[in-house]
């Protein structure tokens, strides 16, 4: 069986839930990546907590991304991204999430190796020390690829840190439409470090977040590549729609719960 999850944001949860009830499957909350939710929404967290109470599935969230720079050379902005990280990790906790997905967030117009292997020893000495935190919490931490055009760019900062609280999330379609290079090779680089996976597709030129079966990715043929990994990853859906979700559920080895365990 498939290790799956739905990530889910505030307007679509309740649809998510239902799916995931329906089918067995986690969820992933992406409602506090957004700056509005962790300022102005403290509230939710609570509402989380009362529908989540009898989940019994894991559950994962997408940490903040909005302006974050853990490796920038000014001190009061790499406080203020450690600050919004935090809030999630107390979140995470709260709500007994495992992992928490966050951006690398490398600026890919600078391709200098000087700019490069500064940024990584920057971004070692951040996550070092936040994957002991979260690891006193028992969250992990997933670095994620947005723009990243070479997977070596997350995969030099996890192996110096090496630590089994922080590891990779694959997001297939950023891989496929902000880097040149074959998927195999980002599973080569990245290897037993992959341990979760966004999931969607795209007409090959804008991240859209399409079900399986509209765009240009083959996921029939994406699918056994990942499984093949060391360490299998959680297949998390990023998909727009609770429908489209539920389209693309026929590509992954699972199944519906039984009745009693739905109304359960």
């Amino acid at each position: 069986m498939d290790r799956v999850s739905l990530a889910c944001d505030h307007y679509n949860f309740e649809e998510c839930l239902e799916l995931a009830n329906e089918y067995g499957l986690g969820l992933e909350i992406q409602t506090f990546a957004y700056p509005d939710a962790l300022d102005n929404h403290p509230d939710w967290i609570d509402v989380y907590k009362t529908r989540l109470k009898d989940f019994d599935r894991p559950i994962s969230m997408h940490g903040a991304f909005m302006d974050m720079t853990s490796a920038s050379l000014d001190a009061k902005i790499v406080a203020v991204t450690l600050s919004r990280y935090r809030q999630n990790l107390d979140i995470a906790a709260q709500l007994n999430a495992h992992t928490i997905v966050f951006h690398a967030n490398y600026l890919t117009n600078m391709r200098n190796l000087p700019f490069r292997r500064a940024w990584t020893d920057r971004q070692v000495a951040f996550w070092g020390k936040l994957a002991e935190e979260a690891g006193r919490l028992g969250v992990r931490l997933a670095m994620e690829n947005m723009w990243e055009y070479d997977p070596a760019i997350i995969g030099d900062v996890l192996r110096q840190v090496n630590s089994p609280w922080l590891i990779a999330c694959l997001d297939v379609g950023h891989a496929h439409l902000f880097s040149d290079l074959p998927f195999k090779n980002w599973l080569a680089d990245l290897g037993g470090f992959v341990q979760y996976a966004h999931l969607n597709n795209n007409g090959g030129r804008v991240d859209e977040h399409r079900g399986f079966d509209d765009g240009v990715l083959d996921y029939r043929a994406l699918l056994p590549m990942l499984r093949a990994l060391p360490n299998p990853p959680n297949f998390s859906l990023e998909i727009e729609s609770a429908a489209a979700m539920r389209r693309s559920l026929p590509y992954l080895d699972v199944r519906k719960r039984s009745a009693v365990a739905v109304e359960t």
